[in-house]
């Protein structure tokens, strides 16, 4: 079953119109509503020439033959309606990291031949600066905030565009080819724009299991009236969790709620938000979001009996804090999934309070999942000692945008099968399941031995004055590499470093703990809640030469 997303959306509009698809503070839009504004914005779009420029089939996997449209927006049905829009449009849009500095926009909106940006008007003043760096002007939609900047020059009005479109679609064309365009974060190296088929992305990440199914798309139409559950992301729609968790709601006929504090997670906003919406379901993205929300919510002060399940993506959760939130919330259900821009789902650990202390570390190869030996030659069978590579097949990216070398890197053929290694080593269980060591690029070299930064990291985070911790590698004489930790402590806790050490013994072997802890009094991580690694080397080096640690 190949099928386009716009196609999908308007299918599924055409069963539930008149069910709530979005709830953003005090609007609300029904499914009808995000059409028409979705279809408006498309208007806009291709009148301004965008759209598909070269076939897909005349492509190679590392090309886009469609215009780009750059998203650097916060949490908002803006987000939504330009992703829907762009896709009826047959152009790309693609994540922005608003946080994003001058310089660092330019390298995204360059990199991806952006032929439009659609921003707050909070983030006028960055994309102004960015301008004269770009290698072609695009076309500018500024949505208006309460942050009052003018308009800038050239730039559209968001609202007022959308206004004066016709609201008709003028394309009925659109293609399972057409792309769907995500950024990866840069955790550990420069962004890069991950290109997938649209009817990829959907069958990989996007659908839910009850609507994957073979015998033609009227059954999305027809399943949709039936199920309404209610999404509160709480990850920014710029990461791939957020978006993806939001869209596939829509797509299934759902509804996407926004908490009324969108620039950071603030934990009693979020579920008065809950409480209020009877929200079923929600996206964490690891420890560092899930704690200060599970520290407000066994305060007991809310009413959580509609919330069902936790979808945790993107970074690690530890059992200790799953099994606290299911202490909170006894009828929730915490699927930890784990996946990348380049995989789609692909591994996934349903966690009960037992369960979840149980198999920490442990998952269930979805189809397609599963470990490569080092030499990326061969897959290999469960129980097999030794530590491989995670690879996943099926329904993938065709490549990097614009970059072959990595593209063919990444992307190979082991035992007839087209992989993609998207940088994870792993270990195969002798009854199959894959246990997650952590990124190649965070693994740390010392005396012959590998440790994995993500397992020393939850380790610690076991202890509960730990509030945070990120774990690197540094130089040493002796090991070659040294594990060092930086730690965020709860407030007034005095826990002595060899406490920590003690707690984090209990989990891991004696040459994994770290050589120095380092105490930090907040801890750098990426918007979408991801270990700012570059960051914390900076802290490292900072402290051996003795300067102070700015907090960030």
């Amino acid at each position: 079953m190949e099928l386009n997303l716009w196609h999908i959306f308007s299918a599924v509009c055409a069963s539930v119109a008149d069910r709530e698809a979005i709830v953003a503070a005090h609007r609300r839009f029904s499914y009808a509503q995000l059409a028409d504004r979705s279809s408006r914005l498309a208007q806009v779009l291709s009148a301004h020439g965008l759209g598909v420029h070269t076939p897909r089939a005349e492509l190679s996997g590392w090309e886009i033959g469609q215009d780009t449209v750059a998203l650097c927006l916060l949490n908002s049905p803006e987000y939504l309606e330009c992703s829907l829009g762009g896709y009826a449009a047959r152009t790309a849009p693609f994540n922005v990291n608003y946080r994003y500095v001058p310089e660092e926009l330019a390298y995204v909106l360059n990199d991806a031949g952006a032929s439009a940006v659609v921003y707050h008007a909070r983030f006028a003043p960055a994309i102004a600066a960015t301008l004269p760096q770009l290698r072609r002007t695009p076309l500018l939609l500024q949505v208006a905030d309460e942050s009052g900047n003018a308009l800038l020059s050239g730039a559209l009005d968001y609202e007022t565009s959308l206004t004066d479109a016709p609201a008709l679609v003028p394309r009925t064309d659109q293609s399972p080819d057409d792309i769907y365009l995500l950024y990866t974060g840069g955790t550990t190296g420069m962004p890069k724009g991950t290109l997938w088929r649209q009817s990829d992305i959907w069958h990989a990440l996007l659908s839910r299991e009850r609507y994957a199914l073979d015998d033609g798309a009227d059954v999305i139409a027809a399943a949709a009236p039936g199920h309404n559950h209610r999404l509160a992301p709480c990850a920014p729609l710029m990461h791939g969790a957020g978006h993806c968790a939001s869209l596939g709601a829509l797509l299934s006929g759902g509804t996407v709620v926004f908490n009324d504090i969108v620039d950071r997670v603030d934990p009693t906003d979020f579920w008065r938000t809950v409480e209020r919406e009877r929200v079923t379901r929600t996206v964490f993205i690891g420890e560092a979001v899930a704690r200060p929300l599970l520290a407000e919510v066994q305060s007991g002060r809310y009413d959580t009996s509609a919330l069902d399940t936790i979808v945790n993506a993107g970074a690690p959760m530890t059992p200790e804090t799953k099994q606290r939130l299911t202490a909170a919330i006894p009828q929730l259900s915490i699927a930890d999934t784990a996946g990348s821009s380049e995989t789609g789902r692909s591994l996934q650990q349903n966690s009960t309070t037992e369960d979840g202390v149980r198999h920490g570390g442990l998952f269930t190869p979805l189809p397609g999942a599963g470990v490569l030996d080092a030499d990326r030659t061969r897959v290999l069978e469960p129980g097999h000692q030794g530590v491989g590579w995670f690879a996943k097949s099926g329904r993938l990216p065709l490549g990097y945008l614009g970059d072959r070398t990595k593209t063919e890197q990444t992307f190979f053929e082991a035992e007839g099968v087209r992989w993609v290694v998207p940088g994870d080593r792993a270990q195969l269980t002798s009854d199959g399941l894959v246990r997650l060591l952590g990124r190649d690029s965070a693994t740390i070299n010392s005396g012959g031995e590998k440790i994995f930064s993500e397992e020393v990291e939850a380790a610690l985070m076991t202890h509960q004055d730990v509030a945070d911790a990120i774990v690197i590698g540094r130089p040493s004489e002796q090991w070659g590499q040294e594990v060092v930790a930086l730690v965020e402590l709860a407030p007034g806790s005095a826990v002595s470093d060899h406490d920590l050490l003690v707690a984090a013994g209990e989990r891991i072997a004696r040459y994994k703990l770290p050589k120095a802890v380092i105490r930090v009094p907040s801890m750098g991580r990426t918007t979408s809640g991801k270990p700012d690694y570059p960051w914390a080397a900076r802290q490292v080096t900072a402290h051996g030469e003795g300067r102070p640690i700015p907090a960030e």
